[in-house]
């Protein structure tokens, strides 16, 4: 994994009132795990591959979209704990690349076309099972819900948004991780915009399910994004929020914690697949 890069750190409000930061694990984000089972290149660019992690009788593959403020400073390696706990629940698991903010080609739109070009690829490997899901963490989770407006993911499941910045003009006027959704769109003119393709919230309700996980300790991405894309996109009846109260950032994508079984339970009831154990 790329670094060092110290993970902003944000005040939580609770009603009115602000409180004193807490200590926030990142062990997930360098933890050891097991290696996926092939990489698969799509084109000659260092972004345009995916890993895959089989899982025996798998029935249906978890597409992971990493978080990280779509940033360069983070890569997909950060998700491989999860990547390997999914597969050992019985999924297939593909977790993608694509460009971010300090690369070539990283602003908008370059994060979208690399995701549509391997959600398509994905979607196309018969080493993995048709019906497919996506779960984005963080930034990841604005790529996921992004996504299922594509062409590309016609016929989908849906998604999973795990913290995920779901309401880009909030994400850049609370300026989080020191103006990453400026970075991401390339200046900051883009919030005067009446109506902005990269963003979820203007994009309306998703043709296919979508299911939002945030904790209410998260100091990284305020639990108001999900929030707001609840309100404003959610289809109700279909979408549903979860708060979970003593979660933070990470623990979304933490394997070890108790924020596990809350992610295991919406994937396999948005899949119908998978076991709990």
């Amino acid at each position: 994994m790329l670094g060092p890069y110290q993970w902003p750190a944000l005040p939580r409000r609770v009603g009115s009132d602000w409180f004193t930061m807490v200590p926030v694990s990142r062990d997930v984000l360098t933890r050891s795990a097991r290696e996926p089972d092939r990489t698969m290149t799509f084109g000659p660019g260092q972004t345009q591959l995916y890993d895959v992690w089989l899982a025996p009788a798998a029935s249906v593959t978890v597409v992971l979209v990493h978080g990280g403020f779509w940033r360069a400073e983070w890569d997909r390696t950060h998700l491989r704990p999860l990547a390997t706990a999914l597969a050992d629940a019985g999924f297939a698991v593909a977790l993608p690349e694509y460009r971010r903010t300090g690369m070539p080609g990283g602003t908008w739109p370059g994060p979208g076309q690399d995701l549509t070009a391997a959600l398509a690829m994905v979607r196309a490997d018969e080493g993995l099972p048709e019906p497919t899901l996506l779960v984005g963490h963080s930034a990841g989770g604005h790529l996921a819900v992004w996504l299922l407006h594509r062409p590309e993911a016609a016929g989908l499941l849906g998604a999973v948004s795990l913290a995920g910045c779901l309401d880009l003009r909030m994400v850049g006027r609370l300026g989080l991780d020191d103006g990453a959704a400026d970075a991401l769109m390339g200046g900051t003119d883009w919030q005067q915009q009446p109506f902005l393709g990269s963003d979820p919230i203007d994009l309306g309700p998703t043709p296919t399910p979508v299911a939002l996980l945030h904790g209410r300790a998260d100091q990284q991405v305020p639990l108001a994004l999900s929030e707001s894309w609840m309100a404003t996109c959610g289809t109700p009846g279909r979408d549903v929020l979860t708060v979970l109260d003593d979660s933070d950032h990470f623990d979304l994508i933490d394997p070890e914690s108790a924020a596990w079984p809350a992610l295991l339970t919406e994937i396999i009831r948005l899949t119908g697949s998978g076991r709990t154990a």
